[in-house]
């Protein structure tokens, strides 16, 4: 792995780590801040509407900067963010603190991964692609049980400052490692060619998967407690240990994806949108047994991640002519996404289907992008389409 790469993947972590560690020491920051716990959750469904709606604006608004002074500028953000929080004297201020580094959240990986693949040779693209994510995994195998657990012994505003630090880190890693010749966003392309781009079967397509990936993996993954609890029959202390090993699944999910990228993208990927498919099918017969259902658990957790490599990997790959709109766009929908995968298992939850059928939803949202992504792969065959060509940076 390259140095550049390496920085890119330490703020990744940062960001991944702020956004999910709230969820560990949200009781904390909700006595702390003179709430109840369900209001102290719209710091977390905050924090996604940042991402989905202010990160695609603040990269378009900042589209002619230099790369590496926009990914510098949204890391010192971060920084001065994560210090704000420890200090929020109450909730709407945490609030609206935590909906600004969101911002800076969403802009960062469009940017970062467009960063990214342009650092490699174009058969690396994807395992450039799965560095960045993996900062999101291992964010969840190690920042936010760490995060967690200096909230518990020091108090959630440390857990804040502990982030703040790691802000710091990030920050000085990218001034020293990112190349200057990063360059900037493309100079002379405007709003009207970045929205055009989206017309191409390959990228809406491939936001069609995402949505559908999304709906695969948080129908259930956002039950995935209660799922195990009352279906499966697991102590409580035991799930901890199994998100962690579903944690690991999907770090390793990540850099198969890569690799799978730069072999045969479309052939891998389809493969394993089938696979998944199967996989949900299987957690639903085997949920009430612990053994199987654990395995199945971290198979499941693999394949998520090792999905998303090559669906980003495409979408970067055909926007790179006009990257801004497009890359700012793959974080959004992930949130859209999970938004979305929530609501329609808490409807099937209020229907009265229970938690042994949310699975089934996933299932069927997989069987809808293995459909999708044969017919856009086929279609893209039978043009003879290729790739853009990047545009010139300034």
């Amino acid at each position: 792995m390259s140095l550049p790469l390496i920085a890119l993947f330490i703020a990744a972590f940062a960001f991944g780590t702020t956004e999910f560690v709230i969820a560990g020491v949200l009781p904390q920051v909700a006595e702390g801040l003179g709430v109840s716990v369900p209001s102290a959750g719209y710091l977390v469904s905050g924090y996604a509407c940042g991402i989905a709606i202010g990160g695609p604006l603040l990269a378009l608004a900042t589209k002619r900067l230099p790369r590496k002074t926009l990914l510098l500028g949204l890391a010192v953000a971060f920084t001065i963010g994560q210090a704000a929080c420890a200090l929020a004297p109450d909730f709407t201020s945490m609030l609206l603190l935590r909906i600004a580094v969101a911002v800076a959240h969403g802009a960062y990986f469009g940017v970062a991964m467009v960063v990214a693949v342009g650092l490699v040779r174009e058969d690396q693209r994807g395992m450039a692609v799965a560095v960045i994510l993996s900062g999101l995994t291992v964010s969840n195998v190690i920042g936010v049980p760490a995060g967690t657990a200096i909230g518990n012994i020091w108090g959630w505003r440390a857990t804040f400052w502990v982030m703040c630090a790691l802000g710091v880190a990030a920050t000085l890693a990218m001034a020293a490692l990112l190349p200057r010749t990063t360059g900037s966003s493309t100079k002379h392309v405007g709003l009207a060619r970045e929205v055009r781009v989206l017309a191409r079967q390959q990228v809406w397509t491939s936001l069609i998967l995402m949505l559908m990936l999304m709906i695969g993996q948080f129908g259930l993954f956002t039950y995935i407690t209660p799922t195990l609890l009352e279906v499966t029959g697991l102590d409580e202390n035991l799930v901890p240990w199994v998100l962690l090993l579903n944690g690991v699944g999907a770090t390793i999910g990540v850099f198969l994806g890569g690799k799978l990228s730069d072999w045969k993208l479309m052939p891998s990927l389809i493969t394993m949108l089938v696979l998944q498919t199967v996989t949900l099918a299987v957690i639903y017969a085997v949920s009430p047994y612990p053994v199987p259902m654990i395995v199945a658990i971290v198979i499941w957790g693999g394949l998520n991640f090792s999905i998303g490599t090559p669906i980003q990997t495409r979408i970067l790959s055909w926007t790179a002519d006009a990257s801004n709109l497009a890359s700012s766009l793959i974080p959004s929908g992930f949130n859209v996404g999970i938004a979305l995968a929530a609501s329609l298992g808490a409807a099937m939850l209020n229907g009265g289907y229970g938690y042994r059928s949310l699975p089934l939803l996933g299932a069927f949202a997989m069987l809808v992008a293995v459909i999708v992504a044969v017919i856009s792969h086929v279609w893209e065959g039978r043009s003879s389409a290729s790739p853009p060509v990047p545009a010139a940076a300034e």
